[in-house]
C-alpha cells in the first residue's frame, strides 16, 4: 500500500470530535478508527501496540542497531475537526494539477483567486473533495505519513535508527487530545507531532489559549407590556459581543496578533449562549485577554443585575516555546531532515494550536511539522500527494539522523 492509498482508506472514517460531549473520546466514532489503526500496525509489524479505553495508540518500531541513541517519537491525532462534517468524505485526485479553478461540485469551486496557494502546486498530484465535507488530511494526512514512514524503515534496512515510538490520539480539535496522553508510557526524550499544513513548516511557538462560555439569563415578558421588566438575552448577549474589540477577531488578525473568536451564539429572549475562544503568543496578553472577558461580564451584570451573565473560563493549552528552547538541537534535526528530504524548512509560529503545547508541558518537548494538507477545517481543504511524501520522509531522515 502507498501513501495516497492509505491516506484515501483512513478517510473514509468519519472521526469528528464533539466539544460539547463529556468523556474520553468524545465521539465513539473514533475508536472505530482507532481499532482500524491498531490493526493495520500489527499487520505491519510493528511491535508494542496498544490502544487503551480511551483510543490512545502506542506502538514501536525497534531498532536495528545497537548504539545508545535516544527514543524519538511521531504523534499524530485521529479526529478531525467539528467545524465541517467528516462522514462520507468523497475525496478526487486531480492529476497534473494545471493551475486553474477546480470545481468540486456542480456550484462549488475551489478558485485560485480566493485560495491562491492553488498555484504552488501547479504539477503536481492534488486530493480535493466534493465541496460538501472536509476532506480529513488534518490530520489523517500525519497518521498516514507516519505509519508509511515506519514500513519504509522496516524495508529499509539500510537505514540505521534507534528505537522509534509512535502514537495515535483522539480529540486533538477540541483541545484535549493530549489530556490523556501516558508520556511515561510513550517513553520518549522527545517527539514531533505531524500536523502542520503547507511543506516546509516547523513550529515550535503556538497559542496560548482558552475557552470561555457565557450564558446569559434573561426575563421573558409579554413584549407589549415590558418596559422595565423584558431582559431580552439574545439583545444582550449581541451587545457584549460588540463591546469586544472589533479588530481582534481572526478575520482581522495575522502573525503573533492574539484574537477573541466568538465560534458560536444561540437562544432567545428567555436565555442565550455564547461560546468564544481566547488565544495570544504573549503570555502577559493572554492573561490580559482573560481579564477583558470577566470585565464584560461584569458590566453586563451591573447593568442588567447579578447572575444575568455567567461565565465559564478555561484554559486549554500554553506556548510550547519555552519548554522547547532548552532543547534547540531537536528543531535542528527537523531542519536538516526536511533538506534531506527536498525541502526548505520554514519555521514560524501556529496560528492555532497542536497536542506538543500540551505534551511539552508534560515533559516531552514535541515541536510540530507539515503533514501537507491545506485548508483545514472545510470544504476546500486540499492535499497534494507530492507534499505527503516528503513529509514521510521527513520522519525517516528524522529517525535516521537521531541514530547518527
Amino acid at each position: 500500500m502507498n501513501i495516497t492509498e492509505r491516506f484515501l482508506s483512513y478517510v473514509k472514517f468519519d472521526t469528528q470530535s464533539n466539544e460539547e460531549a463529556e468523556g474520553c473520546p468524545s465521539t465513539l466514532k473514533q475508536l472505530v478508527f482507532a481499532e482500524y489503526l491498531k490493526n493495520e500496525l500489527v499487520s505491519e509489524g510493528l511491535t508494542e501496540v496498544e490502544m487503551d479505553e480511551h483510543g490512545y495508540i502506542y506502538a514501536t518500531l525497534p531498532a536495528n542497531i545497537d548504539a545508545d541513541v535516544p527514543v524519538v517519537g511521531f504523534i499524530a491525532h485521529m479526529d478531525t475537526s467539528p467545524d465541517c462534517s467528516g462522514a462520507d468524505i468523497k475525496p478526487r485526485i486531480v492529476s497534473n494539477y494545471d493551475g486553474k479553478d477546480i470545481v468540486l461540485s456542480e456550484g462549488i469551486v475551489s478558485s485560485t483567486e480566493k485560495f491562491p496557494e492553488l498555484l504552488n502546486h501547479i504539477g503536481e498530484d492534488i486530493i480535493v473533495t466534493d465541496g460538501h465535507t472536509l476532506l480529513g488530511a488534518d490530520d489523517k494526512a500525519g497518521i498516514a505519513e507516519i505509519v508509511q514512514a515506519m514500513v519504509y524503515l522496516k524495508e529499509h534496512p539500510e537505514v540505521k535508527h534507534g528505537k522509534v515510538r509512535v502514537a495515535f490520539n483522539p480529540d486533538e480539535e477540541i483541545g484535549m487530545g493530549a489530556h490523556l496522553f501516558d508520556v511515561e508510557r510513550f517513553g520518549c526524550k522527545f517527539a514531533y507531532t505531524i500536523d502542520g499544513s503547507e511543506v516546509g513548516e516547523l513550529e515550535f511557538e503556538n497559542f496560548n489559549a482558552a475557552s470561555a462560555k457565557i450564558h446569559i439569563n434573561g426575563c421573558s415578558v409579554h413584549p407589549g407590556y415590558a418596559k422595565g421588566k423584558m431582559i431580552n438575552a439574545g439583545r444582550v448577549a449581541t451587545e457584549l459581543v460588540q463591546m469586544l474589540p472589533q479588530d481582534e477577531t481572526p478575520e482581522t488578525t495575522e502573525g503573533y496578533e492574539g484574537f477573541f473568536h466568538l465560534t458560536s451564539i444561540q437562544g432567545g429572549c428567555e436565555q442565550a449562549d455564547l461560546s468564544f475562544i481566547i488565544r495570544d503568543h504573549n503570555r502577559a496578553k493572554f492573561e490580559r485577554r482573560k481579564e477583558r472577558i470577566q470585565e464584560l461580564v461584569a458590566v453586563i451584570n451591573a447593568k442588567y443585575g447579578d447572575g444575568v451573565a455567567q461565565l465559564n473560563m478555561n484554559d486549554q493549552y500554553y506556548n510550547m516555546r519555552e519548554k522547547v528552547e532548552p532543547m534547540m538541537y531537536i528543531i535542528d534535526i527537523a531542519k536538516q531532515a526536511m533538506q534531506e528530504a527536498g525541502v526548505t524548512p520554514r519555521v514560524q509560529a501556529i496560528r492555532g494550536g497542536t497536542d506538543g503545547a500540551q505534551l511539552s508541558f508534560k515533559g516531552l518537548p514535541c515541536p510540530n511539522i507539515f503533514a501537507g494538507g491545506i485548508n483545514f477545517h472545510g470544504p476546500y481543504e486540499f492535499c497534494p500527494i507530492q507534499s505527503m511524501e516528503k513529509a514521510m520522509m521527513t520522519v525517516v531522515n528524522i529517525c535516521k539522523l537521531v541514530a547518527e
